[in-house]
């Protein structure tokens, strides 16, 4: 049986994709996606909110309007593991916000700036592995 032309770089390539190279490729575009998740709920709040005295809440469905500014204070992103990353809102009314209550209806930025955002993520990393992929032939 004769071995197919470009199995040797194919497989080149192939090994240098699971080495410590890509987890660490992979590791910074998912913790850059996890920063950009953040950014837009931080932005979200932000979009036409007035705070202190005039202050107007948000209508349901929609991000939560800037109040005294500690619900965008207490939104962080950690990484978790190598290959991982969290988005945390850390305000005690972040969930009720977010999810709802029985007394209020749901104003979610967590949510929304996930689904706004998971293209760019998905992209980037995309973008970032083919990179190593030409660089490896």
């Amino acid at each position: 049986m004769t071995r197919p032309k470009g199995l040797d770089k194919h497989l080149r390539r192939l090994n240098q994709l699971s080495g410590n190279e890509v987890r660490k490729i992979a590791g910074a575009a998912v913790f850059e996606a996890s920063d950009d998740i953040r950014v837009e709920a931080f932005r979200s709040i932000s979009a036409g909110a007035v705070s202190g005295a005039g202050h107007v809440a948000s209508r349901p469905g929609e991000p939560p309007n800037r109040d005294t500014g500690d619900l965008q204070a207490g939104l962080e992103n950690l990484q978790t593991g190598p290959l991982s990353a969290e988005v945390r809102a850390n305000a005690p009314h972040s969930a009720p916000l977010e999810f709802s209550t029985s007394k209020m209806a749901a104003r979610p930025f967590m949510r929304p700036a996930r689904d706004k955002k998971l293209p760019d993520a998905q992209k980037r990393l995309a973008d970032q592995l083919d990179k190593l992929v030409k660089r490896s032939g």
